[in-house]
């Protein structure tokens, strides 16, 4: 994956923060750190967004649609 260098600006405590956590090895650099915060961020709010879009289903509807044709297709299946 190709990386681009970027410039942030972070209020002293985080700083303090994320050394100390590269301090105790948690990460090999304040950059690795910064990238899987962003990440897990990212992560995080695409399922968020597909929670909500999967709360504006109607239950009933999907599972009427999911069952459509299923009986007839269950009367072609050979006995076990």
């Amino acid at each position: 994956m190709n990386k681009t260098k970027i410039a942030i600006t972070l209020d002293q405590n985080s700083i303090e923060q994320l050394d100390r956590l590269v301090s105790k090895h948690t990460f090999p650099n304040r950059s690795q750190a910064i990238q899987e915060a962003v990440q897990e961020k990212l992560e995080r709010m695409e399922r968020s967004r597909l929670a909500r879009e999967c709360a504006k289903l109607d239950p009933a509807l999907e599972k009427a649609m999911a069952e459509e044709g299923l009986s007839e297709e269950l009367s072609k299946w050979p006995e076990y």
